[in-house]
């Protein structure tokens, strides 16, 4: 087996556009929850926004005919390729696995309003190759000349985690592959997104900054977030020998599907916590060497108490003994782009040794009794976490990562 290594990373969130600003925040428990300003008269008026001039990273022509999906997509893959300093590499030995889960949703919204108001003439020939979303991964690929297989996982709130799971998996089986850019991104702060998941009773009713409660008694619903994550993945070998830094290591990744209910996790657990114990037997460690999980957590009462006993099934009496945390606590449910941009905190917590915090914790829910990493980060030795994605549809997906000591 290959060892494969993160060499760069990127992203765009509610706290800003680049790593730092990312980095600042989940380590100081901002909230990056605000009042929506690019839309009114929505029934939820808080989520995690992006303040984002396009202007400030594309010309006009491509500020207006990319969704803003694909544009965090762009912002975040330019800076994970600028941190690993990928230059001067053959096109056709680099890859571009990235995910969505909603796809250019505005940009479709839009041009939909147009032909029932306006009529057909107004529709934009842009409106397929904008909204499709393989349109990301496809754009990444042309801006940076990669030759390599392009592929856009969809697997719902899943989807991204899953990108950097095919990704390493594509690693470890082409010879001739060396890099792979992976992530997700997703920009679902609009009309039919927010009204959507609000008339499926998904998102909080709580217009307050505070709604976002993963494992609190007072969850009630995700809030949601827009943004992006990209990694570089590619082989040690091939990272040493061209003077990259890691930062850190992949060591598994595995799926399972509950098949059981289009939105709501198995009862049971026992599919999540097979993904789980997959992705475990894979890296060839046990229960007691995960050192910290950064869990879905997406503050619903289904999620939040059966990922709870997922990990309990999973991890048996040593989940008491470590810490889990949601950074969607601070930045909302970033939907299918929340497995990447969780996974760059969970680099982030084992280069730091830090465990981001649960922020807006009071008390625990009812069967939400592990440790959640209340309000404030956490100082701890970190040298394998999970990092754990599920989506509608039943999919889970995990990947275990290691601290990278040479």
């Amino acid at each position: 087996m290959k060892r494969i290594v993160i060499t760069g990373v990127g992203v765009v969130t509610p706290f800003g556009v680049g790593l730092q600003t990312f980095k600042e925040g989940i380590f100081a428990g901002r909230n990056g929850i605000k009042p929506i300003t690019r839309y009114s008269d929505l029934p939820v008026k808080y989520a995690g926004e992006v303040g984002f001039d396009p202007l400030q990273y594309f010309d006009k022509k491509d500020a207006k005919r990319l969704d803003r999906f694909t544009q965090f997509a762009l912002v975040a893959a330019r800076e994970a390729i600028e941190a690993a300093q990928l230059k001067d590499i053959d096109p056709y030995t680099v890859g571009v696995v990235f995910a969505s889960g909603m796809g250019g949703l505005e940009y479709l919204e839009n041009q939909i309003v147009n032909l029932y108001t306006k009529g057909q003439r107004t529709v934009s020939p842009f409106t397929v190759p904008a909204s499709i979303i393989n349109i990301a991964a496809a754009n990444i690929a042309i801006e940076h000349g990669f030759h390599g297989p392009a592929f856009a996982p969809t697997t719902a709130c899943a989807a991204s985690l899953d990108a950097i799971g095919q990704g390493y998996t594509l690693l470890q089986q082409e010879e001739d592959l060396n890099v792979v850019l992976v992530g997700g991104s997703e920009a679902s702060i609009t009309p039919l997104g927010i009204t959507s998941f609000h008339n499926m009773k998904a998102l909080s009713p709580l217009n307050e900054p505070t709604a976002s409660r993963p494992f609190d008694k007072r969850h009630s619903g995700f809030v949601m977030g827009e943004g992006a994550g990209a990694l570089v993945l590619e082989s040690l070998e091939h990272a040493l020998k061209r003077g990259a830094k890691p930062l850190a290591e992949v060591v598994a990744y595995a799926a399972t599907c509950d098949a059981h209910h289009v939105t709501a996790p198995d009862p049971s657990a026992e599919p999540q916590a097979k993904a789980i114990e997959k992705a475990l037997k894979r890296a060839g460690i046990t229960p007691a060497q995960i050192d910290y999980v950064c869990a879905h957590g997406t503050s619903t009462p289904l999620n939040d108490v059966i990922e709870t006993k997922a990990i309990k099934q999973a991890l048996g009496d040593h989940a008491y003994e470590i810490p889990v945390s949601s950074v969607k606590s601070m930045i909302g449910h970033l939907l299918g782009a929340s497995g990447a941009v969780e996974t760059v905190a969970t680099v982030l917590a084992l280069q730091e040794q830090m465990v981001p915090p649960t922020i807006n914790f009071q008390e625990p829910a009812e069967e939400c009794d592990l440790y959640y990493v209340p309000n404030k980060a956490e100082k701890r030795t970190i040298n394998y976490a999970l990092k754990e994605s599920l989506g509608f549809g039943g999919h889970n997906s995990v990947l275990v990562l290691r601290r990278y000591e040479g």
